[in-house]
């Protein structure tokens, strides 16, 4: 059984425990040496190169996007839906689980919504592209994402020129993705949206992505402490020049700092563990691998277990990881694989589809409600019967849950509980567990259970919910 160290780390790097997921730590040499792998983590892994191809629309160039749009055969908004199901089925099944985990965190700091509209044409491949980045430099992802035409399209950038610059890209690249509000001004706005013009897309005609010299604001700029005289029609290099200063910013690397613990320590991280991991980033040229690293070392890491609460597209993915729920190509609407994005929906939040450019927040505020509450304990219920969805899913059968074997055919249900516990959620089971186990079940503990028990047979949905509903499960 992994320690309880192990165990809380796990829960914030990985989409949940798994007993496979023990094993690769074991045969790593340890959860040390195996998170130092995961950050090393090279080409995609063969289920998501396979899985990429589940959906047309996630290969296909953004001309076939848009034919397909304008001939009725696949929406814009199905194009989004179906690159939010591939992201949803890589954190249930890629071994490389942190880089999937900073993927999202990525998405969110920089997001462009799943929303359906002219960013669609371009919202897998940006994904890829985070994705490819997202365990490497913040400097690399922000050049990534800043030029990028799913973010020119989405902040209006596709559509800023000289004559008249748009600056909605260039005020949320200052207060959202690097320095934050307070550290800016009006005229910072101005000369940020001018560094950005040149970068264009044929929006809603030919959607041909270029870099137009003709449509480049020259003439030199100021932007905090960024200056640059700005002359070249060809704006590239001093883009590069800009976003490098940026991402290298002292607020800057607060801001990533935050973000980071955030997600990984609590709420509000203590703001000395911001300023030490802001330090390590600046360090390290704004590498992202030393600060996690640090993160991860740190004392207020250690002492945050069970501090945060799984979003509900989190606890989706753990529920079909912890119930070993094998997910096959979609052939049908009501496939898995395409259903999981309701499940997401009905449990609170689809994934990127925030309807803000400010991206999903880490905030257990944001989705720890009643109605969130009873909604994941209806999807636990349902997959734990494998019920919904059942369209090219493989759920384990009844039987197959309890640990007996022809010599040793029963087993007693406090044993079955213990056993289930440790499958689960990789933690010994509680007196409370017990209790409640014996109250959702009607079993006595020391009651014999074998494989045509009337509680196997009919039953075991109501104990297998009991280990899903516990904050062993909700909570990261």
């Amino acid at each position: 059984m992994p320690s309880a160290a192990t165990l809380h780390a796990l829960s914030r790097f990985t989409y949940g425990w798994t007993p496979a997921l023990g094993r690769e730590i074991e045969r790593a040499g340890g959860f040390a040496r195996w998170f130092d792998a995961q950050l090393k983590a090279g080409p995609d892994d063969a289920f998501t190169r396979s899985s990429g191809t589940w959906w047309s629309s996630v290969n296909a160039s953004t001309a076939e996007l848009w034919r397909r749009h304008n001939a009725g055969v696949e929406t814009l908004w199905q194009a989004d839906a179906n690159y939010q199901r591939w992201a949803l089925v890589r954190r249930i099944r890629s071994p490389q689980q942190v880089r999937e985990v900073m993927t999202e965190l990525w998405e969110h700091h920089f997001h462009v919504t799943t929303e359906g509209s002219g960013s669609a044409l371009f919202r897998a491949d940006y994904g890829r592209q985070l994705r490819e980045r997202a365990l490497g430099r913040f400097s690399e992802l922000l050049k990534c994402a800043i030029t990028h035409p799913a973010m020119g399209v989405y902040l209006d950038n596709a559509a800023s020129t000289a004559k008249a610059p748009n600056e909605n890209l260039g005020r949320e690249l200052l207060e959202l993705h690097t320095v934050g509000v307070g550290a800016y001004t009006e005229d910072d706005v101005k000369d940020s949206a001018r560094i950005l013009t040149g970068y264009r897309v044929d929006t809603w005609n030919t959607w041909r992505v270029s870099y137009d010299p003709a449509s480049h604001s020259v003439g030199r700029v100021k932007v905090l402490g960024f200056t640059d005289a700005n002359a070249s029609s060809d704006g590239r290099a001093t883009t590069a020049r800009y976003l490098d200063y940026l991402a290298r910013h002292p607020r800057t690397a607060e801001r990533v700092a935050r973000k980071l613990a955030t997600r990984f320590v609590s709420d509000t991280p203590p703001a000395a563990l911001v300023g030490r991991l802001a330090k390590v980033y600046l360090a390290h040229d704004t590498a992202i691998a030393p600060v996690l690293r640090a993160l991860l070392a740190s004392a207020e890491f250690r002492a945050a277990r069970g501090a945060k609460v799984r979003t509900p597209s989190d606890d989706v993915v753990a529920t079909y990881r912890a119930l070993g729920v094998k997910v096959t190509r979609p052939r049908h609407a009501e496939s898995a694989a395409n259903a999981i994005l309701w499940q997401c929906g009905r449990v609170g939040s689809y994934p990127f589809a925030w309807p803000r450019p400010d991206g999903l927040p880490d905030q257990a505020s944001a989705w720890a409600t009643a109605p969130r509450f009873l909604a994941s304990l209806d999807v636990h219920y349902s997959m734990c019967g494998g019920w919904w969805p059942k369209r090219d899913a493989a759920y384990r059968a009844p039987a197959s849950w309890l640990p007996v074997t022809k010599k040793r055919p029963t087993v007693r249900f406090d044993r079955l509980v213990e056993h289930l516990s440790r499958t689960l959620t990789g933690r010994p089971a509680s007196r409370r567990v017990l209790t409640v186990a014996c109250q959702a079940t009607g079993c006595r503990p020391a009651e014999r259970i074998t494989r045509t028990h009337p509680m196997v047979r009919w039953n075991l949905h109501r104990l297998l919910t009991v280990f899903l509903d516990s904050p062993a499960h909700m909570t990261r």
